[in-house]
């Protein structure tokens, strides 16, 4: 496959909707018919040697399952984890991630709410695992995330997570938020 046909892929293997021709040449800075050839070429390459196929649909270029696959992606579908996370999941999954190693009770008390189920999930899902006990009372079990996870982010180690300042609104915007959560001040509070 030459260089033009691996862009293409490439993109269309990122796109949400169907890309263009022109689009194509012009993200990968190629002539229009240069990009008609690589398409034919990709669309060969992958009906003889993939479980995906390329189809041109809605002016634009797509890649799509190939139907002799579909029972297997059905089966699939339906297992543990190819399951979506839901929010609770995803909650405690930062949590984890950016606290680690954390008890479940401390997850909770960051999330506010209970998250034994949402951790019993990420377990199952193989997103976290048991990475030891806390001293003191109880020894509570301390969960850190794994090797899936960091593959499923798309990097390295831990220390390759986004900051999470980043994510965090100014303070200004944070006491904002929570005005309308704040009692109201009685008048025996006002300084003279």
């Amino acid at each position: 496959m030459n260089d033009l046909a691996r862009i293409i892929e490439a993109i269309l293997f990122v796109t949400e909707e169907p890309v263009s021709a022109e689009e194509l040449a012009e993200v990968a800075e190629s002539p229009l018919a240069e990009v008609h050839e690589a398409l034919v070429e990709l669309g060969n390459e992958l009906d003889a040697h993939h479980g995906i196929v390329l189809r041109n649909v809605a002016d634009g270029w797509r890649l799509y399952t190939d139907a002799k696959v579909l029972p297997y992606l059905e089966k699939y579908a339906t297992s543990d984890r190819a399951r979506k996370l839901t929010n609770a999941s995803m909650e405690a999954l930062a949590v984890v991630a950016y606290k680690q190693p954390v008890s479940r009770g401390q997850v909770t008390e960051i999330r506010g709410v209970d998250s034994d189920h949402a951790l019993k999930n990420l377990e199952r899902r193989g997103l976290i695992h048991e990475i030891g006990t806390a001293p003191g009372p109880g020894q509570a079990i301390l969960y850190g995330t794994t090797s899936l996870f960091l593959e499923k982010m798309g990097v390295p180690s831990i220390a390759d997570l986004p900051p999470l300042a980043d994510h965090v609104p100014p303070a200004e915007v944070v006491e904002t938020l929570e005005m309308p959560m704040r009692p109201e001040s009685s008048s025996n509070d006002s300084t003279s």
